[in-house]
């Protein structure tokens, strides 16, 4: 069994304090290398683990950030398609205007074929405005269910809403009798007005929910970066304060290998006397 290597107390005071500098040298540069004061629970277990489940939440809430991101994109098609449904409504009820003005039955005709053709494309336009699968304006229409936190607790449901003019819709029914009498054209020119009031209410409720998921989403992304920066508050390490400490510890450790070195002197000059 080897015999254990006595060191002087100058000697192992002076080892003592470089390993511990070498350490610390060692601690701050992985500080320095990864940006990180606390790199694991190691570290610094109450902080290590608090980061933690603040990160965890903001990767959640912007998982739900990005359904509610969809969500208004979809609500953005149906609005856009309300707007175009309205705009061809207003056409429409201009044909049954210039047919109740004249009083040529081919005239009424023509102008009953261009009214149902548009009411046509009205229905097209309304199973047409999807997003993603999505379509809260079609004939059977899809309704919203958008998440704003984890546990779903808080949350809004848009309700589809049927704007085909079919009876489930906003109810206009085509040319009658192709417009040859007055009472067809009046029942036509009622049709679109109140078809016209629907598609305006249908808009601002529309309008009023899309507000609401765009202010939802603008809240999650700033409680996002609320969380990631309280989690950088907990573990990001201060890089000048970092570099600084290296460059002091370097000195230490350069201070300690010289102090190392005198105390070995020390002995051999002491090991000469004998010499």
């Amino acid at each position: 069994m080897a015999e254990k290597i006595a060191l002087s107390a100058a000697i192992r005071s002076n080892l003592l304090t470089l390993t511990r500098t070498n350490d610390l040298a060692d601690r701050t540069q992985v500080r320095l290398a990864s940006g990180l004061k606390v790199n694991s629970a190691l570290d610094d277990a109450a902080a290590f683990f608090a980061a933690r489940a603040l990160s965890f939440r903001a990767d959640d809430l912007n998982r739900l950030k990005d359904n509610i991101d969809q969500s208004i994109s979809a609500l953005t098609a149906a609005i856009n398609g309300i707007e175009s449904i309205t705009q061809l409504i207003e056409q429409a009820q201009g044909i049954a205007i210039t047919a109740k003005a004249t009083g040529d039955t081919n005239e009424r005709s023509s102008l009953g074929v261009q009214f149902d053709a548009l009411l046509l494309q009205i229905d097209n336009l309304s199973n047409d405005s999807s997003y993603n699968g999505q379509n809260i304006i079609q004939a059977a229409p899809d309704n919203l269910v958008v998440d704003f936190n984890e546990d779903s607790s808080s949350q809004i449901t848009i309700l589809g809403i049927d704007s085909t003019t079919g009876t489930g819709g906003i109810n206009v029914a085509g040319a009658v009798g192709n417009f040859a009498a007055d009472t067809n054209i009046d029942a036509a020119l009622t049709a679109t007005r109140t078809a016209l009031t629907t598609l305006r209410t249908t808009a601002a409720t529309l309008g009023s929910n899309n507000t609401v998921l765009q202010t939802r989403l603008d809240f999650t992304e700033d409680l996002v970066n609320t969380l990631d920066e309280g989690a950088g508050k907990l573990t990001l390490a201060d890089l000048n304060e970092e570099s600084a400490n290296l460059l002091s510890l370097q000195t230490r450790q350069q201070l300690g290998l010289n102090s190392l070195s005198l105390a070995a002197q020390s002995e051999r000059a002491i090991l000469n006397l004998f010499g």
